[in-house]
């Protein structure tokens, strides 16, 4: 009896642990696959590039990535002084609409306000007709399809990521550094750049990353301006010249600067949880002054510049161009996203509840290990994880066929690169983080004195999971289901790259349509996608307000 319960207890170890492996190796197989395949044969098209046009596409990347942070430093700073400082009537509001511009794609609002500022557009009409301007010749105007526009239509996408931090660490601050600093005779500015200004640069530092690296993986915007940078090269290598091993290389390179960013990141998360102190007063808000007023009034023409034009123009298109909008495409596109997203999340939250599980039944190196780099996904663009996937899918699918032949069997064709597998493959591995963040919260609040008391009365380890943690998760559990579905159903870097033929999504159906510059067609899925895309930011900022308040 004693030797065939250990045998069952090595069965169930072993299992878990190979369990443990296959999924580690899951999520870790497109940097390995880039690993390999930069490295096995030989760097000619990759020097070809660097000798022609790879320092351009090098040099697009960083300025977009630098513009688009500092622009997004200056959008966002301001309103996250105003929200945290000061106090009057819809201010709560304020704070939730300053969010919502991340739900809205940056590539639509790019063809949006090429729509609006181009020469043929409502504003240069308008100049013309005012100040009787006959052509282009008769007055200089900023082009919006520029490095400089692609970095102001990203940024009023992103600023919400250090508006949301920097208010967060803002509404953290003791008043006692202040008060002390004001005691000693410091002039207003001294205090705010020696104490409040250093106090929240790690939190500017944290957000100043997430934009980073959201800008270098930016396809949408950048392909639709024509400008070459990383995503666009690995895009048109693999698309436009068929070579896998250059598209890899580059997918790697852009890896590396991924690396830099995070790191960064990492680090200055450590400062913010150095600098942060508990059990102080909070600092004290006042009604609006003269420059109150003044970033009140910046932040009303930020939100109506980032989000309600966009959604207004797009609400517009979809009444006007109902009837071309609403066709058996688009429900079968409805469709394709629903199958996709739906598969997406199912598999994500399952995987994301046993890694949590077995980590919190048996928390060993191995299961921690497994918990963080499962989470690394979502750092990684939709495109280089795209290539990461091909390579070994499509090695695969050779060998699968190679096999079946030698069989004498029918052979399948692409089974793995060639069908929806890839692309439910990659959004599981991009937005797997989302997951298991939301249910990591959740299990958190659930004291390890309930586990005790349920093996008390009986239970295993798998009811302690079924009967005591799985209702007390219902929530992070929802939470969960919804973000992965909704990440994915806006999914396109991935999406363009491993969709199967003749199979499109409503993010690269609207994306199909912006390309060619008529949007006005696909205006319904596309304010379907941004209506969809609300909701994550709804929750994301609920519980970052919840934090600031508790603080």
């Amino acid at each position: 009896m004693d030797n065939s319960a250990k045998h069952k207890n090595f069965f169930a170890k072993s299992t878990a642990l190979i369990a443990l492996l296959a999924v580690l190796g899951f999520f870790l197989l497109p940097i390995i696959a880039l690993l390999f395949s930069a490295f096995e044969g030989s760097l000619h098209s990759l020097q070809h590039l660097w000798q022609t046009v790879f320092t351009d596409y090098l040099f697009n990347s960083l300025s977009l990535v630098f513009g688009t942070t500092a622009l997004s430093l200056c959008f966002a700073l301001p309103c996250a002084f105003l929200v945290s400082r000061y106090h009057f009537v819809g201010k709560t509001l304020l704070q939730w609409l300053l969010c919502l511009p991340l739900a809205i794609p940056a590539y639509l609002s790019a063809y949006l306000y090429t729509d609006f500022l181009d020469y043929p557009g409502i504003v240069q009409q308008s100049l013309r007709t005012w100040f009787d301007w006959q052509s282009k010749q008769d007055y200089w105007f900023p082009s919006i399809r520029s490095l400089g526009g692609a970095c102001f239509i990203l940024a009023l996408s992103l600023y919400p990521y250090i508006f949301l931090l920097v208010r967060m660490a803002l509404m953290e601050q003791g008043d006692n550094l202040q008060q002390s600093a004001k005691l000693l005779g410091a002039s207003r500015w001294r205090v705010f750049y020696k104490i409040t200004f250093a106090l929240i640069r790690p939190a500017i530092a944290v957000g100043c990353a997430l934009v980073a690296m959201e800008t270098l993986g930016d396809f949408g915007t950048v392909a639709f301006f024509a400008i070459p940078s990383l995503t666009t090269a690995i895009y048109d290598t693999w698309l436009g010249f068929g070579d896998l091993q250059a598209a890899a290389q580059i997918s790697l390179f852009m890896l590396g600067l991924l690396v830099l960013f995070i790191s960064i990141e990492r680090y200055a998360r450590r400062q913010q949880r150095y600098y942060q102190r508990s059990g102080q007063r909070p600092a004290q808000t006042q009604r609006l002054n003269g420059l109150g007023w003044g970033l009140l009034l910046f932040s009303t023409l930020l939100i109506i510049l980032a989000f309600f034009i966009p959604l207004f123009q797009l609400s517009y298109w979809s009444i006007i161009y109902f009837e071309q909008a609403w066709t058996a495409d688009f429900w079968q596109y409805s469709q394709n996203s629903l199958l996709v997203s739906g598969l997406a999340m199912i598999i994500c939250v399952c995987l994301a509840l046993l890694m949590h599980f077995w980590a919190r039944l048996r928390p060993t190196p191995l299961a921690k290990i497994v918990v963080r780099f499962s989470a690394l996904g979502y750092a990684i663009p939709g495109t280089v994880l795209a290539i990461g996937l091909l390579i070994p899918f499509t090695f695969a699918d050779h060998q699968l066929n190679r096999l079946l032949k030698w069989l004498d069997l029918p052979m399948l064709g692409l089974v793995f690169s060639g069908s929806i597998f890839a692309l439910v493959s990659a959004y599981v591995i991009r937005f797997s983080a989302m997951a298991l963040g939301s249910l990591e919260t959740s299990l958190s609040q659930i004291p390890p004195s309930l586990d005790m008391a349920g093996r008390m009365l009986g239970y295993k380890s798998w009811g302690i999971w079924r009967k005591i943690h799985l209702p007390l998760m219902r929530k992070g559990i929802f939470t969960a289901l919804l973000l992965v579905f909704i990440e994915s159903m806006k999914e396109l870097n991935a999406s363009l790259l491993l969709r199967p033929f003749n199979f499109d999504t409503l993010a690269t159906h609207v994306f199909t349509f912006t390309s060619d510059e008529q949007l006005e067609r696909a205006a319904l899925p596309a304010l379907v996608l941004i209506l969809v895309g609300i909701i994550p930011v709804l929750i994301l900022t609920r519980s970052l307000l919840q934090s600031g308040k508790k603080a």
